[in-house]
C-alpha cells in the first residue's frame, strides 16, 4: 500500500512538473555579475569590491540545500536563479575582444580622467570635451574612442551570440551602460537623462 502510495504521489508529481513552462528570459542579474566582471578586468580595480553576500542570502542558501529532492529538482525547474547562474562570457571572441579592450585602456584612462572621454548612456564613450585634449592627441583620441566603441558593440553582440539568444544583445548592451558608469572611478564624467554628470 505503502509502495502505491509512493508511485502515485511520484506520478503526480512528475505530471506537474511536465505541465510547468519554462519561459526564457534575460537573466538580468547574472548578466549585471558578467558585466562586473569584464569591467574590472578591462579597467582594473576602480573602485571598492562589491558587496559580500549579506547574512540573508548565506541562510537563504542553506535553506535550499536542506530543501528535499524532489523540492530541489522543482525550485530548479522554475527557478530564474538557476537560468541567471549559467551565463556565459568565456568563448574565444569574447576573451579577444577584452584583451584589447584592457590594452586600450591604458591610454584612454588619461582622458577619462581629464574628462575629455566620457561615458555615453547607451554603453560606449564619446569625446566630452575636446579643449581638454591637445590638438596633437586629438586624431588619435578620436580613433581610441572608435575603436573601443567598436569592439564595445561587438562584445555586447558576441555575449548575446555565446549564450544562444541574440536577441538579448540590447538587454547586454543596457545593462553594460548601468555598470560601465557604476564602475567608474571618482571624477569621471557620464551621461544620465542627456545631461553630463561627474562622479
Amino acid at each position: 500500500m505503502g509502495l502505491l502510495k509512493w508511485l502515485t504521489g511520484t506520478t503526480a508529481g512528475l505530471m506537474l512538473i511536465s505541465c510547468v513552462t519554462i519561459n526564457i528570459y534575460f537573466p538580468a542579474a547574472a548578466a549585471e555579475k558578467a558585466a562586473d566582471r569584464i569591467i574590472e578586468d578591462v579597467w582594473g580595480r576602480e573602485n571598492p569590491t562589491q558587496p559580500q553576500p549579506t547574512e540573508s542570502e548565506d541562510s537563504t542558501s542553506a535553506l535550499k540545500q536542506n530543501m528535499p529532492l524532489a523540492m530541489q529538482v522543482l525550485n530548479w525547474l522554475v527557478s530564474p536563479a538557476q537560468a541567471e547562474a549559467n551565463l556565459n562570457i568565456n568563448s574565444p571572441a569574447i576573451n579577444a575582444l577584452q584583451a584589447k579592450m584592457k590594452q586600450r585602456h591604458e591610454k584612454l584612462h588619461p582622458f577619462y580622467q581629464t574628462g575629455a572621454v566620457g561615458l555615453t548612456s547607451n554603453g560606449l564613450i564619446t569625446l566630452r570635451d575636446a579643449s581638454a585634449v591637445p590638438l596633437k592627441d586629438r586624431n588619435t583620441v578620436n580613433t581610441l574612442i572608435a575603436e573601443e566603441n567598436q569592439d564595445r558593440n561587438a562584445l555586447y553582440a558576441e555575449i548575446a551570440r555565446a549564450n544562444g539568444h541574440p536577441e538579448w544583445e540590447s538587454d547586454i548592451q543596457e545593462t553594460f551602460a548601468r555598470r560601465w558608469i557604476s564602475n567608474a572611478a571618482k571624477g569621471w564624467w557620464y551621461q544620465q537623462g542627456g545631461s553630463w554628470k561627474q562622479k
